[in-house]
């Protein structure tokens, strides 16, 4: 007589069918973030697609810069001249449907250049208070370090509040202001460095570098084809004051674990006692790490902040805000240098 009965399976095949089920069931579970990122990575697309109409290459430059105005902050850009620096502040000025003003520094400008003056009205018998330049959205503020101290300090209050306050009035600036400034480190002659309080107010410190040799024959191809046509010409504004803030706020909604910021600090008492450095970054630095890693993370379509992104916002935050002590200076060591060795001797968080 047959036995109907099934044979009894063996433990292995148990086993495998189990986690053949699991593994099922996670193929089917579907991710998805607490916050809507999906319209703020098309736009950040587009703005990318928009200046590479005319910017070869540069796509940290140009990275940093939208994470600067994600994060609401201010970009120090330097370069040596005719690597793209006012040209790729331009385009992304000229892709948002905002107000743009340009300011030349130099060394006679005065901080009512800037800032605007009280002109006496005749038909009124009273001061009216002419606004300057600085009242707009996106400033791009040409050499910097040519215009003298008292210039460069007229910026304090309006980068760090967004507002200004003069003869006693006090103006707030229309949401969302940011300065995009230019330097070149080349040229001494006719230039005034500009103090740490002042480097402080920027939320990164940008290098640009010269282009490979493939994006220098691209750069003479583009050149070459445009013949008399306007490079800016090309770019189409989009983004509307709105929509910048709708995600500045979303940026600020992004998760940071309490671990992740325990390593942020970590990173930044490190600076405090490095024997290679004469002055350690402040509590404004972390601040600084913590909203840029939150803008690189949104731009990266998550709502969470990985050690990734805080290592990758570490050096644009930190290598203008410490000094390195003149022993090591003269020995060639560079704060980029010992900015990445004390991300290196931190543990990452798990």
């Amino acid at each position: 007589m047959e036995d109907n009965q099934d044979t009894p399976k063996k433990p292995e095949d148990v086993v495998s069918s189990i986690d053949d089920s699991a593994l099922n069931d996670n193929n089917n579970l579907e991710f998805k973030n607490r916050l809507d990122l999906t319209e703020l990575q098309t736009s950040i697309t587009k703005i990318k697609q928009e200046v590479g109409k005319v910017i070869v290459g540069q796509k940290d430059m140009v990275d940093m810069l939208i994470a600067s105005l994600l994060a609401k902050g201010h970009s120090l850009i330097e370069g040596v001249p005719g690597v793209a620096k006012t040209v790729t502040a331009k385009l992304l000025a000229k892709s948002l449907s905002v107000g743009f003003s340009r300011i030349q520094f130099t060394p006679d400008l005065m901080p009512s250049d800037i800032l605007g003056t009280s002109v006496f009205n005749l038909k009124n018998s009273e001061f009216e208070f002419k606004k300057g330049p600085i009242f707009s959205n996106m400033i791009l503020i040409d050499e910097i370090n040519r215009a003298p101290a008292k210039t460069q300090a007229a910026l304090f209050e309006v980068m760090e509040e967004q507002q200004i306050t003069i003869d006693g009035n006090k103006f707030l600036l229309d949401a969302p202001f940011m300065v995009l400034a230019t330097q070149n480190p080349v040229e001494q002659e006719g230039t005034y460095r500009l103090p740490e309080a002042q480097l402080d107010r920027f939320l990164f410190k940008i290098d640009v570098d010269y282009p490979n040799l493939e994006d220098e024959i691209e750069i003479l191809s583009r050149e070459h084809q445009l013949q008399d046509q306007e490079k800016t010409n090309q770019i189409t504004s989009f983004l509307t004051a709105e929509q910048i803030a709708k995600y500045q706020h979303l940026v600020t909604q992004v998760l940071v674990e309490a671990h992740l910021l325990k390593y942020i600090a970590q990173i930044i008492v490190a600076t405090r006692s490095n024997p290679f450095l004469y002055l350690g970054a402040s509590p404004r630095a972390s601040i600084a790490i913590l909203k840029s890693s939150k803008a690189f993370a949104a731009m990266s379509g998550r709502d969470f902040v990985t050690p990734e992104d805080i290592k990758r916002a570490a050096i644009p935050v930190l290598h203008h805000r410490v000094i390195v002590t003149p022993e090591r200076e003269m020995e060639g060591v560079t704060s980029k240098q010992v900015i990445k060795q004390i991300i290196e001797t931190v543990e990452i968080p798990r």
